[in-house]
C-alpha cells in the first residue's frame, strides 16, 4: 500500500536518522480502521500506532499554519530549517490521503468514504487531530504560526490550530510564539524567491 511504501520512503531516504518497523506501523493503523463504520473511529482508536513511531525534534523549528497551505509550503521551501507536521513521519504518511473501513468488510474503502469533515469521529478528521495534538505537545523554544491575511477570519477557533494545537502547546516548553499573517502578495514572493522565471516575477528580476 501507499502508506507502507511512504514510511519505507521516510525511514530510508528523508529521516534515516531513526528506524521504524513499517509494517508494524501499518498493521496497527488497520486494526484501527478496519471493520469500523466511517464514522466510529476516535482517536484512540490510533494510540497504538502513534506509540509504534515516536518522534522528537530540536527546540525552535516547529512551524504551524492555518488556512494557509499552499504559502506555508512555499514558506518551508525557502526556510528549510522550519518542521510542520506535514514533516513528521505520520504528516507524510498520510498527506492528502482519505480511507475508512466498512463494518461489514475486511478491507479498506478509498472509494466511497464521505467527506472527513462529516462527522467528529471520521478516521481520516481523528487521525489528524491525534498527531496535531503530538505536534503540539512537542512543541518547544520559539515557534512559528502562519496565518493568512487575505481572508476575514485569518484566526478561526474552529480550525485544527484553532481548537487543537493551540490548546496542546506546553507553556512550560514553549518560550514565544512568532505569529505571522500574510497575504497572497507574501506569496508571491516566497514563490519568486524559489523560481524567478516565473511570468509573475520578471519584474523582481535585477
Amino acid at each position: 500500500p501507499i502508506v507502507i511504501g511512504r514510511c519505507f520512503t521516510y525511514t530510508t531516504l528523508v529521516n534515516p536518522s531513526i528506524r521504524y518497523d513499517c509494517e508494524d506501523i501499518w498493521r496497527h493503523f488497520e486494526e484501527a480502521v478496519v471493520h469500523q463504520s466511517s464514522c466510529n473511529v476516535t482517536e484512540e482508536h490510533y494510540y497504538e500506532m502513534f506509540n509504534a513511531m515516536p518522534q522528537i525534534w530540536p527546540c525552535d523549528r516547529f512551524l504551524f499554519w492555518s488556512k494557509t497551505r499552499t504559502l506555508m509550503h512555499s514558506f518551508a521551501a525557502v526556510f528549510r530549517h522550519f518542521w510542520t507536521l506535514e514533516d513528521t513521519l505520520v504528516g507524510y504518511m498520510f498527506n492528502d490521503l482519505i480511507w475508512c473501513g466498512q463494518e461489514e468488510d475486511s478491507d479498506f474503502d478509498f472509494n466511497s468514504c464521505p467527506e472527513w469533515s462529516t462527522c467528529g469521529t471520521h478516521p481520516v478528521f481523528s487521525l489528524w487531530k491525534q498527531a496535531s495534538q503530538n505536534f503540539a505537545e512537542m512543541a518547544c523554544g520559539n515557534i512559528t504560526v502562519l496565518l493568512n491575511g487575505s481572508i476575514a477570519n485569518a484566526f478561526s477557533r474552529k480550525s485544527m490550530f484553532g481548537s487543537v494545537e493551540l490548546d496542546g502547546l506546553n507553556p512550560q516548553r514553549v518560550n514565544y510564539v512568532n505569529i505571522k499573517v500574510m497575504t497572497n502578495l507574501t506569496l508571491r514572493i516566497l514563490q519568486c524567491i524559489q523560481d524567478l522565471t516565473q511570468p509573475d516575477c520578471r519584474h523582481m528580476e535585477t
